[in-house]
């Protein structure tokens, strides 16, 4: 029974992500927390999340100018991950939660004000870094490293495509390490590994009818998405942080 609910939720959080290119940890982990906990929750939903960002990185080419250009981000994230990782297993994420609804959501009006946020590309050299450590340590202890990571490729004007291309690559990156750190913080076992790799295979499947309307979808509306999208996201991390 646990297993199908849990495959439920995989698989309505894997359309969203098809859809809109992030979310999936933040519709899946609330949800599979009901039945498994907040930390079990996290473990098992890793390795989907990975297989899914690996899927969408490559499916439009180009993916070796992203992973260039997203180095440093990627780098600094790694480490945060870790360090937010730490401090999941010995501390609760509520305030952390807090903060970063907050900034979602003012982010979100001001864009939806008509007021653009912008970052020049001559400062995108010196702001990668510190952005990809602040989204791996809230990444780490709230299992949604990619929403300061979204709000900055946002603000860097991206296209569609090399937007997609971003959300996967630094996805990939920092979920591969988190996957690592819950495996040395005892936090993923042998029996909820097989639990994952079988959420994997539903993630997939829905994943698959996400990206049919992501493809379909023009660029504004797109975009208009994304804004709305983490509007519920900043909503939900404030409402749900208590």
């Amino acid at each position: 029974m646990i297993f199908v609910f849990g495959a439920l939720a995989i698989l309505a959080a894997a359309f969203v992500k098809g859809a809109v290119a992030f979310g999936f940890p933040l519709v899946a982990t609330p949800l599979l927390a009901l039945v498994v906990g907040v930390k079990t929750a996290v473990a098992v939903s890793i390795i989907p999340n990975i297989a899914m960002d690996s899927v969408q990185l490559v499916r439009r080419g180009h993916a070796l100018a992203t992973e260039r250009r997203m180095a440093s981000l990627v780098a600094f994230s790694m480490v945060g991950v870790w360090l937010g990782t730490r401090l999941l297993a010995v501390l609760p994420g509520h305030l952390a939660s807090q903060v970063l609804g907050v900034f979602v959501l003012v982010f979100a009006a001001v864009n939806a004000s008509g007021v653009v946020l912008r970052v020049s590309p001559a400062w995108e050299r010196w702001l990668s870094p510190p952005v990809g450590l602040a989204a791996g340590v809230l990444g780490g202890l709230t299992n949604v490293p990619g929403t300061p990571m979204v709000l900055y490729f946002v603000a860097l004007g991206m296209d569609k495509y090399e937007f997609v291309r971003a959300v996967a690559f630094t996805f990939v990156v920092a979920k591969v390490v988190q996957l690592a750190a819950v495996v040395w913080y005892g936090l993923l076992d042998l029996h909820l590994l097989v639990m994952s790799l079988g959420f994997t295979l539903v993630a997939l499947g829905g994943f698959a009818v996400g990206l049919r309307l992501q493809d379909w979808l023009p660029t504004r509306v797109f975009n208009r998405a994304v804004v709305a999208f983490l509007v519920l996201i900043g909503l939900w991390l404030i409402v749900h942080s208590d």
